[in-house]
């Protein structure tokens, strides 16, 4: 139970940073707004909704991640201190 905790945050961690990963790579690939030096077209908001959205979701994820291993640690320095 208690790998199988942490196994998941850690899986949960490194999914986050692919979708945030992938989100970005969107993010970059789109055009360059027509007012800015060498854009050739306007980008619309809801191009940019999902990625940005993505992004905020692998934070959140990642904070879910950071915090279950957190919990981890602790109760296993409490095992370790019930035992000693």
């Amino acid at each position: 139970m208690i790998t199988n905790a942490l196994s998941s945050a850690t899986n949960l961690i490194t999914q986050s940073q692919q979708k945030a990963s992938t989100a970005a790579q969107t993010i970059a690939n789109l055009p360059v707004q027509q007012q800015e030096v060498g854009g050739s077209k306007d980008v619309a908001a809801t191009d940019l909704f999902k990625p940005v959205l993505s992004l905020k979701e692998a934070e959140l994820e990642t904070s879910a991640g950071v915090k279950v291993i957190q919990a981890h640690q602790k109760m296993l320095g409490s095992i370790l201190d019930v035992t000693a």
